[in-house]
């Protein structure tokens, strides 16, 4: 069979490229540029081309209907050569990988890399089968020309047949190599039943071609040659069913003679790329291959003498049709042939003759395959057999020795039995409806009922009219309109009412726009329909309507009757709701089954700039329900409610997921009754309905009342006061979405409502925090502490500090320092885009004042209390630090304080965090609850601000804080966190420089050395004492390891030691011990030890700021 090789040429993008014919002659490609082309030949310069996606994995053509599948997860079909779209067949949750027609062109089969197989009725895609049983995704599928089995090759390594109709593996064969993938698989194994006959099945494995006999399954031979070193990727039968091409990863093609199993053609690929796609002409003399580059090629001249070769094969087929004939019984031919003679099947005679029958249009009940059609086999729930069938199938299996016995036709064609369908049933797809709506059969109905006002519609004997009323008068007056289009579809805004009407034998669907608001005079538009489309869906926004048609259509128009955009919807239209700039669409994505409705929702978003906020996803329901109604809260989020009152809004902190917040049926009194929506507000959180009495929908008179259902999160346990908290805390975090995303949209958003609902979160926060403590459950504090901000992580250290936690105070003091330092890194950030120092140091000493409040208010919870203070001198040294103590003192907001001039400022570090010290007299009035503390503490601090950043002094001195405070050491580990490598410049400051800080008084006066008076701790005095000693041991620790290791040495001191250490503390003298050791730290601290032991300590101190978990410890011992 000598044959000529045509030269390569482009066709597509570089990537996956499939080939197939049509019965004319055309070949149409598929490449990964998402075009399919249509060639009149090899030598087309000008092929038509249709877009059908961004990818093309695999195409199937046959009776002028186009299938394809791409990478959007559908399986698409066009018309054929027109290429206009006709529909999506099926959808998979991943890629479609391959389809194929049935001999017929009644049955499209496809795979995926979701593992399924299914197989689609053309003329009714809702009538579908799913074949389960792959681990792995699917890489081709083909069909049994009698329309019997299907094969398919999977990624796990099997080649499956099924039986269609019972939907179940009748074998199974581990042949191939596994893979995860598709793009991983090492062949594409494009499976390849024998034409006509169906006797063999051929499965490229490796470097071989395995034949397989149907009905006995087994393998009866393979082909190879020896030039094929690479996997075979795809094979395909000549028309005749006597010749098999194969196309190889390695690019080389080879031609076989079934029958004799001889290679007659090799040949190789110019460029050696591999071959991907492979087809036969119709007339069996060329043959179209397909290479991952894009390109094809052609094999020409296959068959020397057509006539001659035609008459060998049909003389080989008879022969052969025969042969299977005596050889197998009618288990084979008659199950296939539902009970007709050798005489009467129409594919032995077809097999005989030597040619197809084309002429099996869909309404003849006995259509090619041999098989009475019978549609409603796996629809309809009547599988009753009548005694005829009873009796074909008694005969039929009863007899089986006899191969000859047949079974003559009556004069009415009998039903065959059929196997029951045991699988879920589709359910009827939802209806479309108006959002607010009630049935349209009454007459009697409400149109539409929203937040802007109700249009009610009438249509009896006395009058056909439409009522428009307004909930708020100031809008618009109420409107009485004639119906005489018979409208049946209404929205109604604040701009404009719009009406539509179905099309009649005389009129098309026209859409009517009531714009109210205009300030001219024609108040009014009308738009026509083109023939044979019919608005099902219509909503009104801000400056634009939109209607969903019958032709899968969605038309935009402004409000004052200009057309807009247009585009197709993905499936027939349910319901659509506007609001603003907003568009959310619902439709059916496919069919669903066992009572469930398959969904799908698109949220657009109009404006300067045109954006899907939801791109197709798939809408989730209550189990066997459909969806009620659809629509936008009054602040703007999209939320829906479905049949089974479960109310679900959208959260858009959560990747646009779709959270129930309100079960309706737990506030229903009777199982018939239900609530209908009207409305949904977020803040206040509302839910405005109608409560119906045995009814889904309430009646037009007499006008109903409507009911506020409060929301709730279906979390566990809410019984419980946990739970409880859990669920308003977050309800109230969705319930706050909608303020970032109208901040982003441009809108102005009320700040002081946004503030409160942040406190509440808070606070809910801090009463979980308290109870989880109670509770002892001090990982679950840490959980919580995450959720707070950095002055509710301080109030939660000084809870945990009073409750003895130390571990768990130390764990929050972690947390609050990387809080800090992430609110110091916004303001560093903000500090870099101010041209000046003094700018900057402005705007640390505006982010400084909060924290210095939430210092007030914790320092004077401690004197409530009766705690220590710590000395005024390490306050006094803090004050000196800080140009903005004044102005906190004197009750100014933080954000208002006015900088201080540089040259009064000396030498001090613009951009260090200052200590915030605080003088007696700004404390306000005393609290005695961390609890009730907050509101006072939050309102100083608003959230989301920089203000709480000012820090305490970053001197390090001997600790000094009264005997029971924990709060105080969590403050001060707080606050040194923030050291800066300026720590030691300021230890060895002048005292002259210091005392140039206006805002510091003098530390001799009376009033201001009230807290010089208060004892030490025992820790305290005896690290004073033995401080030099530590450091000579250790002249390389920085204070923190200094602490931490004088810690270690007083707790190896007996009992009777450390209580004296303290009794020495409380006793008298201690003041003026405790103030000379202080002074003498300061002045001395540089010259502790040795020269190189101040310069050491020094240098430290610049490589890495203090560890401030050493600061909690060292007041371990004033609580135990």
């Amino acid at each position: 069979m000598p044959c000529e090789r045509k030269p390569m040429r482009f066709g597509h993008s570089e990537g996956h490229t499939d080939v197939c014919f049509d019965d004319s002659g055309k070949f149409v490609t598929g490449g990964s540029d998402g075009d399919v082309r249509i060639w009149e030949s090899l030598d087309d310069d000008d092929p038509t081309s249709i877009n059908v996606g961004e990818k093309v994995y695999s195409l199937a053509l046959k009776k002028g209907k186009l299938v394809t599948a791409g990478s959007n997860n559908t399986v698409q079909i066009h018309t054929f050569p027109d290429g206009d779209p006709d529909g999506i067949l099926t959808r998979f949750t991943t890629n479609a990988t391959h389809v194929a027609f049935n001999s017929t062109g009644s049955r499209v089969a496809a795979g995926s890399s979701d593992f399924m197989v299914k197989v689609l009725e053309v003329s009714d895609s809702g009538r579908q089968k799913t074949l389960r049983g792959h681990d792995a995704p699917v890489l081709s599928v083909t069909f049994d020309p009698k329309d019997k089995f299907l094969a398919s090759a999977s990624c796990d390594g099997t080649v499956v047949v099924w039986d269609i109709e019972e939907q179940t593996q009748v074998v199974s064969w581990p042949l191939l190599q596994k893979s995860n993938d598709i793009s991983n698989a090492k062949s594409l194994c494009r499976l390849a039943w024998q034409p006509k006959s169906a006797k063999l099945l051929a499965v490229p494995v490796e470097t071989a071609v395995q034949l397989y006999q149907r009905d006995s399954w087994e393998h009866v031979s393979s082909l190879s040659d020896d030039m094929i070193t690479q996997p075979i990727n795809v094979v395909s039968w000549s028309p005749c069913g006597q010749f098999l091409a194969t196309g190889s990863v390695g690019g080389l093609l080879t031609v076989w003679d079934v029958s004799s199993k001889l290679c007659v053609e090799r040949q190789k690929h110019e460029k050696g790329y591999t071959v991907c796609g492979l087809a036969w002409h119709p007339s069996g003399g060329q043959i179209i291959y397909t290479d991952t580059e894009g390109c094809l090629g052609m094999l020409d001249g296959l068959s020397t003498s057509p006539r001659t070769s035609t008459k060998t094969n049909e003389a080989q087929v008879s022969k052969d049709a025969n042969d299977y004939d005596n050889l197998f019984d009618e288990d084979d031919d008659r199950l296939m042939d539902d009970g007709l003679s050798d005489t009467h099947s129409p594919v032995k005679n077809k097999v005989v003759r030597g040619k197809i029958d084309d002429d099996d249009d869909d309404d003849d009940p006995m259509p090619a395959t041999g098989r009475v059609k019978n549609r409603g086999s796996f629809l309809d729930d009547d599988n009753s057999l009548d005694t005829d069938s009873l009796k074909i199938n008694l005969d039929k299996y009863g007899d089986e020795d006899d191969a000859g016995s047949t079974i003559a036709p009556s004069a009415g064609l009998v039903a065959p039995q059929r196997p029951v369908y045991e699988g879920p049933m589709p359910t009827p797809p939802q209806k479309a409806f108006q959002p607010g709506s009630t049935p349209a059969h009454l007459m009697h109905r409400f149109m539409v009922w929203n937040s802007v006002g109700i249009v009610r519609g009438y249509n009896d004997e006395q009058d056909n009219a439409v009522d428009v009323e307004f909930h708020d008068s100031a809008v618009h007056h109420t409107m009485h309109l004639t119906n005489t289009l018979g409208h049946c579809m209404a929205d109604l805004s604040q701009e404009a009412v719009l009406l539509a009407c179905p099309a009649t034998e005389e009129l098309a669907s026209k859409l009517q726009c009531l714009h109210f608001s205009s300030w001219d005079t024609n108040k009014e538009w009308m738009v026509d329909l083109p023939q044979g489309e019919d608005v099902q869906a219509v909503c009104l926004g801000q400056g634009w309507a939109a209607a969903a048609t019958s032709a899968l259509m969605l038309r935009l128009f402004s409000i004052g009757g200009i057309q807009k955009e247009l585009f197709s919807l993905p499936g027939p239209v349910v319901c659509m709701a506007g609001y603003g700039e907003q568009l959310l669409i619902v439709y059916h994505r496919t069919t669903g089954f066992d009572g469930d409705q398959a969904l799908g929702v698109q949220l657009l978003q109009f404006g300067r700039q045109k954006r899907q906020l939801v791109r197709s996803e798939s809408l989730p329901l209550s189990r066997k329900s459909h969806l009620s109604w659809l629509g936008f809260t009054a602040e703007g989020t999209p939320c829906y409610f479905d049949s089974e009152g479960v109310m679900r809004m959208l959260n858009r902190s959560l990747g646009n997921t779709w959270t129930p917040v309100c079960n309706t049926r737990e506030m229903c009194k009777g199982k018939s009754d239900h609530y209908w929506v009207v409305g949904v507000h977020e803040n206040p959180q509302q839910l405005r309905c109608i409560p119906c009495k045995g009814s889904r929908f309430p009646p037009t008179l007499p006008r109903p009342a409507v009911a506020v259902l409060p929301f709730k999160l279906p979390l566990c346990q809410t019984t419980t006061e946990k739970g409880q908290m859990e669920e308003q805390y977050w309800r109230s975090l969705l319930f706050q979405n909608h303020f970032s995303f109208l901040s982003s949209s441009g809108y102005e958003i009320d700040e002081e409502a946004q503030n409160q609902v942040q406190k509440e979160q808070q606070e809910l926060l801090m009463k979980m925090f308290a109870l989880s403590c109670k509770l002892e459950r001090e990982f679950r504090c840490v959980e919580l502490a995450e959720l707070m901000t950095q002055s509710v992580v301080a109030l939660a250290i000084r809870y945990a500090s009073r409750s003895r936690r130390m571990g768990l105070a130390q764990r929050l003091s972690e947390i609050a320092l990387r809080k800090q330092n992430q609110i110091q890194e916004e303001g560093a950030g903000e500090e870099q885009e101010e041209d000046e120092p003094h700018g900057s140091r402005s705007g640390r000493g505006e982010g400084a004042g909060g924290r210095q409040h939430v210092q007030e208010r914790e320092e004077e919870d401690e004197e409530e209390e009766g705690h220590e203070m710590e000395t005024e001198d390490r306050a006094e040294s803090r004050k000196r630090l800080n140009p903005f103590a004044r102005g906190v003192e004197s009750g100014s907001s933080p954000e208002k304080q006015s900088p201080k001039p540089i040259d009064k400022e000396g030498r001090v570090n613009p951009f260090k965090v200052l200590g915030s010290g605080k003088s007696p007299s700004s404390a306000g009035p005393r609290v005695t609850n961390v609890l009730d503390s907050m509101t006072s503490v939050r309102r100083l601090t608003p959230l989301g601000s920089s203000v709480g950043k000012q820090s305490k002094g970053p001197i390090l001195k001997p600790l000094a804080p009264k005997p029971k405070s924990k709060t105080q050491s969590t403050l001060l580990q707080m606050a040194t966190s923030k050291a800066t490598s300026k720590k030691a410049e300021e230890k060895t400051e002048p005292a002259a420089d210091r005392l140039k800080q206006p805002e510091a008084p003098p530390p001799a006066l009376p009033a201001d050395n009230v807290e010089n008076k208060k004892p030490k701790t025992g820790f305290q005095l005896w690290l004073e004492e033995n401080r030099k000693g530590i450091v000579a041991d250790h002249p390389d620790l920085e204070e923190t390891d200094i602490i931490k290791e004088a810690m270690g040495r007083f707790r190896t001191l007996s009992a009777e030691e450390r209580l004296s250490w303290t009794e020495r503390a409380k006793g008298p003298g201690s003041d003026a011990a405790d103030l000379k050791k202080r002074k003498r730290a300061e002045e001395g601290g540089a010259d502790d030890g040795s020269g190189r032991t101040g310069a050491d300590e020094n240098t430290a101190k610049k490589k890495k700021p203090l560890d401030p978990s050493s600061k909690l410890s060292a007041f371990a011992f004033n609580k135990s």
